[in-house]
């Protein structure tokens, strides 16, 4: 049977809800034709082992790699895809039963471009204790952005978000994930940079709907930030026009805020985080330290000198992009 899309779900120790991310790709409604490949990245959980024990109601490959991240499994994804298209989850985004007919359907709205790439909206999951600090970081860039989209029909390419994306699988192939990032942070971001560069163009559908299931609080969060930070050093050092973009000047990081005010912001903020309360401010403050705080590590560890930036890139950074 030829497949029109290849969905690629890289995996690590997440058994109990990727077992309803394929639940929910059995019961497609509408969908072309399509196969799944799940990469298992060296989980400990018995993924594999289950995996292959099971029988589901749609074409599925399992792969299995020693852990690598989710680059490389993504990576692995499509080198191995047999669809004209690739679509991607993550391992605890639950899609919606049309879900994959949507991103279908923009890609034939636009004559099957193949700069064309879409993503769809990724909302928290039922399960979820929503509180008004998990829907500021989903909503508002933090973690993703979908209210600062102006136009759905020309988004920045630092909205490539790779727990709900489908673009075509040639482009990948040119230009696949880098496997230089330490941390699940900011390499699809990379990679959507080159592929603008090549002419991609980035649409937002929000009928392609997946449900986020990933308990998160600022304390989560902050540690995620810090990877961030050091990860886009890593990022500068490979694209250093972007150093306004990444929060980076010719001379390193900004210098990072006093410890004081910082205690006390975090203790506030843990006060607060579950009352419907809603301080963005302090949210960012808070947040922001860490991610600056990422950048000075990466920075002492990657050994960098002034850099001197080819072309400055000025779109406002969201500091969001670890892959969960």
């Amino acid at each position: 049977m030829a497949y029109e899309v290849s969905v690629v779900i890289p995996t690590f120790n997440r058994l109990e809800v990727l077992s309803e991310v394929l639940q929910a790709l059995e019961f497609q409604q509408e969908a072309p034709p399509f196969e799944v490949i799940v990469v298992d990245d060296g989980s400990t959980d018995g993924t594999s082992q289950w995996l292959r024990s099971r029988t589901f109601r749609l074409p599925l490959r399992v792969l299995s790699q020693e852990n690598r991240g989710p680059a490389a499994a993504r990576n692995t994804g499509v080198i191995v895809a047999q669809g004209e298209w690739v679509a991607f989850l993550g391992d605890d985004t639950v899609p919606g039963g049309g879900w994959l007919a949507a991103h279908r359907e923009v890609h034939r709205r636009h004559g099957d471009s193949r700069e064309t790439a879409v993503i769809g909206y990724t909302g928290w999951h039922h399960r979820m204790r929503l509180n008004p600090f998990l829907r500021y970081i989903n909503e508002h860039g933090l973690q993703f952005g979908y209210a600062l989209i102006q136009d759905p029909e020309d988004v920045p390419f630092n909205f490539f978000y790779t727990s709900n994306l489908s673009l075509r699988r040639d482009l990948l192939l040119a230009e696949p994930f880098d496997l230089r990032f330490p941390y699940p942070a900011w390499e699809d971001i990379e990679v959507a940079y080159r592929l603008k560069k090549r002419g991609m163009r980035l649409l937002y559908e929000k009928r392609a709907t997946v449900a986020h299931d990933h308990p998160t609080d600022l304390a989560r969060f902050a540690v995620r930030q810090e990877k961030a930070g050091y990860c886009a050093v890593v990022f500068y050092r490979l694209h250093p026009e972007l150093g306004p973009f990444l929060g980076i000047g010719p001379e390193g990081p900004p210098p990072l805020p006093p410890e004081d005010p910082q205690r006390w912001r975090e203790r506030l903020v843990r006060a607060l985080q579950n009352l419907p309360v809603r301080v963005p401010k302090l949210w960012e403050e808070v947040l922001r330290y860490h991610y600056i705080r990422g950048l000075h590590r990466g920075w002492a560890d990657v050994g960098l000198t002034k850099v001197t930036p080819k072309e400055d890139v000025h779109e406002p950074a969201t500091s969001n992009r670890t892959a969960s």
